[in-house]
């Protein structure tokens, strides 16, 4: 039985669990996009009504949390300032300081009530399992549509009213077609199929923390059929990559694993050249299972650099622009965390990302060797840092915040002796 079988749930539990598993159901309304925003603002409520009375103490609350908060803080001015210099004038100001509390505002506000707030990675745990049940009954829905004639999508839900980046945000899409090869992809709760295969990702790693066998089993399934269906190459690439790195990294103490590495970098010696062949193979091989989406993200990239460099350096354009006819209109510097951060809030906007997360991944690397927590927060942190490079974090933060709790959780978790506790 997970631990929360033995403990009552607190209210920040309550509302975390609930909400990761009525996943289906918010989608199924539209109201993902909605959901997010509200649950990263009602737990900051929290947090701040138990400092305020005296529950908790603002020292329990990391050095590296402060810095997520002063680098996202950091993100409204330089937005301010960055709407200032083009003239953008005060309604699109208004309208993009709103964008900031539905996005960037909760990649410091989720840690924050990570690290304060009472919420067990077993709550999470057994909640992520929950959503893979229902993921699973209904997979075969989405595996049968495209064959059986139902519509691609369903309905946009009229929670559209409220705002956001667009109706896909709002949308209850079965499967999309793909360009070229006419081939059925699906994209299940996320607005696009990669950023499926991230959600997926991040979920595959927090449900292979339940302690209950069939449980993990169950959420792990549902989760890996996502990861693998969405056809996210990135999705992949985390899956093969990440567990290892966090492996070896909670191990670095032991001496057998330094004996290892030696081998493996006399290896590399002997065999370097063919290693780098094989690499730069697998690398072309990448690019052409879908050329169209790279040449794309490649041109999106060198005109988001251009004209970052040329017209503004510090601040930013302050408002994403569409590209032209050759990156088929797509927003300049999107499908890229940092080439997007470059073109619309310049050198500082990247600065105020890059830090925190740099300083994240080292404190965590530092302490994955300490206990679960502390692991699993370093493995999040690692998917969020590789899908730097092929998402806008920002736009799916609604998405991918229970990451971010549990990375909260890792960095204020103090360091002790590993034991098979969680909590």
């Amino acid at each position: 039985m997970a631990a929360s079988a033995h403990h009552p749930q607190t209210p920040a539990e309550r509302l975390t669990a609930r909400t990761i598993a009525a996943a289906w159901l918010l989608w199924l309304v539209g109201g993902l996009y909605i959901a997010g925003p509200v649950i990263g603002w009602l737990l900051a409520a929290l947090v701040f009504a138990d400092l305020y009375l005296g529950r908790k103490s603002i020292a329990i609350i990391p050095v590296t949390v402060w810095v997520w908060i002063a680098g996202m803080a950091a993100m409204l001015v330089i937005l301010w300032i960055g709407h200032s210099n083009f003239a953008l004038g005060a309604g699109q100001t208004i309208k993009s300081s709103i964008g900031w509390a539905k996005g960037w505002a909760l990649i410091a506000l989720f840690p924050l009530a990570g690290a304060v707030l009472d919420i067990r990675l077993s709550v999470l745990a057994r909640a992520v399992c929950r959503l893979g049940i229902w993921t699973l009954v209904i997979l075969p829905l989405f595996l049968i549509a495209p064959f059986i004639g139902l519509p691609e999508t369903l309905w946009v839900s009229p929670l559209r009213a409220v705002g956001g980046p667009g109706p896909e945000y709002f949308a209850t899409i079965l499967y999309t077609i793909e360009p070229g090869a006419g081939t059925p992809r699906w994209q299940f709760f996320a607005p696009w199929s990669p950023a499926a295969g991230m959600v997926a990702v991040i979920y595959l790693f927090i449900a292979a923390q339940e302690k209950s066998l069939p449980w993990r089993l169950i959420g792990m399934t549902g989760f890996l059929a996502i990861a693998l269906l969405s056809q996210s190459r990135l999705a992949l690439v985390a899956i093969a990559v990440v567990a290892p790195i966090v492996w070896a990294t909670a191990r670095m103490d032991k001496g057998w694993l330094w004996w290892l590495g030696a081998a493996a970098v006399l290896l590399v010696g002997l065999f370097g050249l063919e290693i780098m062949a094989g690499i730069e193979k697998l690398a072309s091989d990448f690019s052409s299972a879908r050329a169209d989406s790279s040449r794309v993200r490649a041109a999106l990239g060198r005109i988001a650099l251009e004209r970052w460099e040329n017209e503004a350096f510090w601040f930013g354009h302050g408002i994403v622009e569409n590209g032209p006819h050759l990156v088929e209109y797509m927003p300049i510097g999107s499908h890229h965390s940092w080439y997007g951060l470059l073109f619309v809030k310049g050198l500082l906007g990247a600065l105020a990302l890059g830090v925190p997360l740099l300083l994240t991944l080292a404190r965590l690397a530092w302490v994955a060797r300490a206990g679960q927590v502390q692991r699993t927060g370093f493995a999040l942190t690692l998917v969020l840092a590789l899908y730097s490079f092929g998402e806008n974090l920002e736009i799916l933060a609604y998405l991918f915040w229970p990451a971010l709790i549990v990375i909260g959780k890792a960095l204020a978790t103090p360091v002790a002796p590993r034991t098979p506790s969680d909590d």
